[in-house]
């Protein structure tokens, strides 16, 4: 397979994307609602969202909690202009970013959430992420991630040894991103999350590959 840098592989893909998202992932039509139910209720809380797309999980959160402020973060331009689209009149400040990159403001943040986003990263890329988001939420902050993770420690590495060869193969950079899963387990995520100095990570539901989890500042 020819690999795809990441923003331009979402850039082909903006049109159906919400179809696809919804009909393709197993417990996609619970997951979504289910990871917007974690997050605060109260009006006017501030929402960090990673990778946020077309904001499929937003169309929960915002029937929940219409005046919530919600800061996403995604490298695909198209996607928010996407999600902008849905929600005229709501509190949104859109970065088209890396998070790797983004500057976020101490203590700032209510809750933080990513839904199917972070499964493209290793281990060493999430501990600095995860340090930052940590930071960036107030005491008692919730980071909720719903992800695809790898079934077992086997298959984790077999995902990255098969990128490295692709890479290798197409003389890519290894400094830039390219659409490719290499999910962590679940439980090397939590580890992950527990070495960013988060407590109280645990898993919420299982729905298939896919897991709610949530870490506490």
């Amino acid at each position: 397979m020819q690999l795809e840098e990441m923003s331009r592989f979402f850039e082909n893909r903006v049109g159906g994307y919400d179809e696809h998202m919804r009909a393709t992932i197993e417990g996609a039509s619970a997951f979504y609602a289910y990871t917007a139910a974690q997050l605060p209720q109260q009006p006017g809380a501030r929402v960090l969202d990673l990778g946020c797309g077309t904001g499929l999980e937003l169309e929960e959160y915002f029937a929940l909690n219409p005046e919530a402020e919600v800061t996403g973060i995604d490298l695909c331009r198209p996607m928010l202009d996407e999600l902008e689209a849905k929600f005229p009149g709501k509190k949104l400040n859109l970065r088209c970013e890396s998070y790797f990159d983004a500057d976020l403001a101490p203590e700032f943040f209510d809750a933080a959430v990513s839904v199917e986003s972070l499964h493209h990263f290793t281990a060493e890329r999430k501990l600095g992420l995860y340090r930052k988001l940590r930071a960036a939420l107030k005491d008692g902050g919730q980071f909720i991630l719903t992800d695809y993770f790898a079934e077992s420690g086997e298959l984790e590495k077999e995902y990255f040894e098969n990128l490295d060869a692709l890479m290798r193969e197409q003389g890519l950079d290894k400094g830039s991103f390219y659409h490719y899963d290499t999910p962590l387990t679940a439980e090397h995520e939590a580890e992950v999350l527990k070495e960013a100095g988060f407590r109280d990570v645990r898993i919420l539901k299982v729905w298939g590959t896919t897991c709610t989890v949530i870490a506490v500042k």
